[in-house]
């Protein structure tokens, strides 16, 4: 098989669960995520990514897509419940957003885990040439530097957590709390989000490890592991450009008016996901026209909710649960071609979030708890006049850096309806100011200095930066 430079390993490959007739393939492009993060930089660079294609049963041959490899790692049913399902989104998940749902322990969901990593990072051995960097995403394969490191010492080894690290009280509570680290610390660089969660991973290490650590480097094994916050962003001219295309400004314009051309649009756009704290923003939002401080006609709500790990049981509850609170809201304070919440449950384009973008005053995102949210950054991009409201949980990791925007705690539902009437009865001028500040932050702070930043961090020279970032 051919090799690569750069190889990146993420649980999922970034293309359409089904592929045409011709043999085509599309990069798949979620609100948000891991693909939209690293899609300007792959699709200009030669790499290979190696992930699960998304069915069952053998790894399927995929088409190379804007010169980026496809390396396929199979997946059997029972390595998608007890991986992916299991301790991935039922062990991992909850505990690292601070344990918002309890999480659940047993010991297939971790012998899968390991099992699944192995078969990565294998993989991920097979496709890099000789002194390849290697570049393992995200919290479903955490074992992976370690393994790959075995493997293959000769790489250059980086790993990436785009979710929240817990502190350590909640990580204790692990019964594999050693094994994860250790996976981790396989990598030259271990990155984070945010800075508390480095500071949490070398408590951590100094904790369960016993290894002398600071929130800079780690030393194990006669090696210096380098640790640090690098908060991911997204390519802003391209969101700028595509909401400013006339069809996006005229698909803006006829949701405008199909929404009844209120006064106001508040707009959510989530992965359906109780941490995104869907249930108390429509709280909020009911309470106010409940207590006449906003009437349906002048203000609309639209929310997305994209679908989302369906099989896992928290999942189908939380979504009939918000299914059930959005038909009482409608039934209750909605009139006949008037509904208080337009409520999707489908994913969209990139075209049509642009125009929802565009059409939204206020931008709702109120996660309990984030790694980033890219969905802010996505609104704020879109935002080329300088206009619209972003309402930011502070637990979200884009609020370090949008401290202009509409900060509040989802958690206290009093608060949350003050500063939402204080976006939607604000002043043009303060809200502009804000918006102006937030888009000149972003613009110097987008994917490409994020990439940049990273890999000079790993590589200490710069030169695989300039490369890939140019």
């Amino acid at each position: 098989m051919r090799q690569s430079s750069l190889v990146v390993v993420a649980n999922r490959l970034p293309v359409d669960d089904s592929v045409a007739r011709d043999g085509a393939c599309e990069w798949r492009r979620s609100p948000g995520g891991l693909v939209s993060a690293l899609h300007p930089i792959l699709q200009h660079t030669p790499a290979t990514w190696v992930g699960w294609a998304g069915g069952t049963g053998p790894a399927p041959s995929l088409p190379d897509i804007d010169g980026v490899r496809m390396h396929t790692v199979a997946l059997s049913h029972e390595d998608i419940r007890d991986h992916y399902e299991g301790f991935a989104n039922a062990t991992l998940w909850p505990l690292y957003h601070d344990s918002v749902e309890q999480p659940a322990y047993h010991r297939r969901w971790w012998e899968a885990y390991q099992r699944v990593n192995q078969r990565f990072a294998e993989a991920a051995a097979a496709a890099a040439e000789p002194g390849a960097l290697v570049w393992v995403q995200d919290y479903h394969l955490q074992l992976v530097p370690g393994m790959l490191r075995a493997l293959r010492p000769d790489l250059l080894i980086g790993f990436f957590l785009h979710v929240p690290f817990p502190p350590p009280e909640l990580f204790m509570q692990l019964p594999r709390r050693a094994e994860l680290m250790l996976g981790m610390l396989g990598a030259d660089l271990v990155g984070f989000q945010r800075a508390q969660a480095a500071h949490n991973f070398a408590q951590l290490a100094t904790k369960v490890l016993k290894v002398p650590a600071t929130d800079r480097r780690i030393a194990i094994d006669d090696r210096v592991v380098r640790i640090g916050a690098f908060p991911v962003s997204i390519n802003m001219s391209e969101m700028e450009s595509l909401a400013a295309r006339p069809d996006v400004l005229e698909r803006a314009r006829q949701l405008r008016s199909d929404l009844g051309d209120p006064q106001h649009v508040i707009l959510s756009v989530d992965r359906m996901d109780y941490t995104k704290g869907i249930e108390q923003r429509l709280k909020a939002y009911s309470e106010l026209i409940a207590d006449g401080h906003i009437k349906v006609r002048d203000t609309v709500m639209v929310q997305v909710a994209v679908p989302s790990r369906e099989r896992v049981e928290q999942y189908r509850i939380l979504r009939d649960r918000v299914e059930r609170e959005v038909g009482r809201i409608n039934g209750e304070f909605g009139r006949v071609g008037e509904p208080a919440i337009h409520y999707l449950n489908q994913s969209f384009s990139r075209a049509d979030l642009a125009a929802l973008y565009r059409v939204a005053d206020i931008m709702a995102v109120t996660p309990l708890r984030d790694g980033m949210n890219l969905v802010a950054k996505e609104y704020v991009a879109a935002r080329v006049d300088d206009d619209g409201a972003l309402l930011l949980s502070e637990f979200a990791g884009a609020a370090a850096e949008f401290q202009q925007a509409y900060l509040v705690n989802p958690h206290d539902l009093d608060g949350l309806k003050l500063t939402l009437m204080h976006a939607l009865e604000a002043s043009p001028t303060d809200v502009a100011d804000r918006m102006r500040s937030m888009r000149g932050h972003l613009r110097t702070h987008d994917i490409r200095a994020w990439v940049h930043g990273y890999l000079t961090a790993l590589d200490r020279t710069g030169s695989l930066a300039a490369r890939l970032t140019a």
